[in-house]
């Protein structure tokens, strides 16, 4: 393993690509600790304790943000936004007849996509950080965090939100649009995906706290267990992310002036955890939105109270068998919703059709996409009660160590995992084309 990764900085065109990766991601490090100007730095402390202390959908904010959220720093938004903008443009891309043709369209038509999504983007960012401004300035964001308990008033703008607000708005929507150029910069001029790499670089910086977090509050056992459970889910996302089922095809012989075309064998891979952390993105999304709706309506007596309760106790409190078994069922939901977008069975058919394949047993046409569909439902199941598992376990150990700052470990090491065996596989084929032994054998 040394003797390869030294092989990685012989390399000069590979090292300047994994330095400058690295420098991208000291610079979103560095801005994650810059706070927003004119904000109480007093309430900021609050802020950052009830967010560590909180579990639910709410925590989904600091562990996509690396922290910076719950500083309230210019990168407070993280790259959600860009995440949510690229899965609306890949959902509208199948409602749209507009955008369906610029997918087939190649590289251009991508980058057109991309124009598209970066529009997306600015406007969520700006619609979340109105959000936000309105929300914890004048300090009723407490009820995010509060997960059924008492939280005091949190202002982050103890002198009203206007004018300071102009300000404040500006930043963060500018902290987002840096973030996604940093994206872009590390997936042109670096190694690996741009986007996967500020995620990892967020999950990453906040799995040391959490761990000592445990520490901290002398539950030597339950640390120790934790630590297993860990290593048992690292274990099982590897061998879950590299399992496929590959669907054979064969291409018939064609002869087209004096030669002939071709007469291969080739397969589909189907990987069986194929929508990734995007389910429990969807599911996070989903839970927040009644928090938000609560803190519109505002908490008081009569049927306000009742439902702001009903909310802090059930739908943002992960100790409750009712977010997580709603949490683990809208994951397990997602991820079908996700795969019949992103996995076409019929233009998966037509498109062999054109190729002159076929699948051995399987006649062309209806029967082909009937057979496509059956086994992506198939393989779906199995990978989404995974990711459910993945995501739920680790609130169930907790729930048992009474641990409330160490949240989404299961999520984080999803995350991690995947990002790395991706950034491992495009390091190991540089490295094969140079002649040189690759990480993965």
């Amino acid at each position: 393993m040394l003797s390869n990764l030294k092989n990685v900085f012989k390399i000069p065109d590979l090292r300047n690509k994994v330095l400058f990766t690295l420098g991208m991601v000291v610079v979103y490090r560095f801005g994650a600790a810059i706070r927003v100007p004119g904000i109480d730095g007093l309430a900021v402390e609050q802020l950052r304790d009830q967010a560590r202390n909180s579990g639910g959908a709410l925590g989904f904010l600091s562990l996509f943000s690396g922290g910076a959220f719950e500083s309230f720093s210019i990168f407070a938004l993280g790259i959600m936004p860009y995440i949510t903008a690229s899965i609306i443009m890949q959902i509208l891309g199948v409602v749209i007849p507009k955008l369906e043709e610029l997918q087939q369209q190649g590289a251009v038509g991508q980058r057109k996509i991309t124009q598209y999504t970066r529009y997306v983007t600015i406007a969520l960012a700006t619609l979340q950080a109105t959000g936000l401004v309105f929300i914890f300035g004048t300090g009723r964001g407490s009820a995010f965090f509060s997960a059924g308990r008492q939280a005091p008033n949190v202002p982050l703008l103890p002198e009203g939100i206007w004018p300071r607000g102009y300000l404040v708005i500006p930043t963060l929507v500018a902290g987002t649009a840096l973030l996604m150029w940093i994206g872009e910069l590390i997936s042109q001029r670096g190694i690996g995906n741009g986007m996967s790499m500020i995620i990892f670089a967020s999950v990453v910086s906040g799995l040391p706290y959490g761990y000592y977090s445990i520490i901290e509050v002398n539950k030597w056992f339950w640390f120790g267990l934790i630590v297993a459970a860990t290593l048992g889910i690292i274990v099982a996302v590897v061998f879950v992310e590299l399992g496929q089922r590959r669907i054979p095809v064969q291409f018939a012989k064609r002869v087209v002036g004096r030669r002939m075309y071709g007469g291969q064998n080739t397969y589909i891979p189907l990987k069986v955890n194929q929508s990734g952390v995007i389910p429990i993105i969807f599911a996070s999304s989903i839970l927040l939105l009644p928090v938000i709706f609560t803190n519109v309506l505002g908490s008081g007596e009569g049927w306000r109270g009742d439902v702001a309760e009903f909310v802090n106790n059930y739908i943002v409190n992960s100790k409750n068998l009712v977010y997580i078994s709603l949490f683990a069922a809208m994951i397990i939901a997602f991820a079908y919703f996700y795969n019949s977008i992103a996995f076409d069975p019929v233009r998966q058919a037509d498109q062999i059709r054109r190729q002159g394949g076929f699948i051995p047993g399987v006649r062309p046409g209806p029967q082909t996409e009937r057979y496509l569909a059956k086994v992506v439902n198939r393989i779906t199941l199995p990978g989404a009660i995974f990711i459910a598992a993945i995501a739920v376990l680790p609130y169930l150990l907790l729930w048992g160590a009474d641990i409330n700052t160490f949240g989404f470990a299961g999520t984080s090491i999803l995350i991690s995992v995947g990002v790395a065996l991706e950034l491992m596989r495009q390091i190991d084929s540089q490295l094969m084309l140079r002649n040189y032994e690759g990480f993965l054998k």
